[in-house]
């Protein structure tokens, strides 16, 4: 990986309708594939005068990465590449593996219509969203509507915690594989389960979706090469 804008080869590039969007698929690429290396700070003049563009482009270019869990927007020092690692993720989604299960467990025997019907219309959200920096709150939300009813504040202060820190893999990952990726016949088969109050079942989803989101994340980072 590289620590600079060197890294991007502009010249060549297939060109786009718009600046921006040339900006933001060249940046985006750079970014998947490991060029730009996490923590490089972006300057938007910089980024400009490499693209030979105004800096009004690069900054929406920017705001859409920003969507997109790409960059991060850092005080007193701008834009700079997503930090995210394959520990950080498998982490990430062994404590998912630990505490949701103890959560939907304790909570599917108490959750009325209404949480149902809340769970099925954040499914029917996802499927809407356009905005890629809402998928994860979706999702999020999804997994708390059939949590909500587990009775242990603490233990669902931190499931929430862990599923706001997957939010970041979760858009990354869509980033580069595309939308068609987000896993909502598993989301579909949790909420059926969890209606059927079939606790064993819910669980086995849950675990597997959790257990297929790791295994797909670590397949990204192999195939990028390196553990970041």
């Amino acid at each position: 990986m590289t620590s600079s804008l060197e890294a991007l080869t502009v010249d060549g590039a297939p060109r786009h309708r718009t600046a921006t969007e040339f900006v933001e698929a060249t940046l985006k690429a750079a970014i998947l594939d490991g060029r730009l290396a996490g923590g490089l700070p972006l300057r938007q003049e910089e980024v400009a005068a490499v693209f030979g563009v105004s800096r009004m482009p690069v900054r929406e270019a920017m705001r859409r990465l920003e969507a997109q869990a790409l960059l991060d927007f850092v005080p007193h020092k701008g834009a700079v590449v997503t930090e995210i690692s394959a520990e950080d993720a498998a982490d990430n989604y062994a404590i998912r593996r630990a505490l949701e299960p103890a959560a939907l467990t304790l909570s599917i025997p108490n959750l009325t219509a209404d949480d149902f019907a809340r769970a099925a219309d954040l499914i029917a959200e996802m499927d809407a969203e356009t905005d890629e920096s809402r998928v994860g709150e979706l999702n999020r939300r999804f997994h708390m509507a059939l949590y909500a009813r587990a009775g242990r504040a603490k233990l669902l202060a931190l499931a929430e915690q862990q599923l706001a820190v997957a939010d970041r893999y979760l858009r990354f990952h869509l980033a580069a594989k595309g939308r068609e990726h987000l896993s909502q016949d598993e989301h579909r088969a949790l909420l059926a389960a969890a209606e059927r109050r079939d606790t064993d079942a819910a669980v086995a989803v849950l675990l597997g979706h959790v257990d297929t989101a790791a295994a797909t994340i670590a397949a990204f980072f192999r195939e990028r090469g390196g553990s970041r």
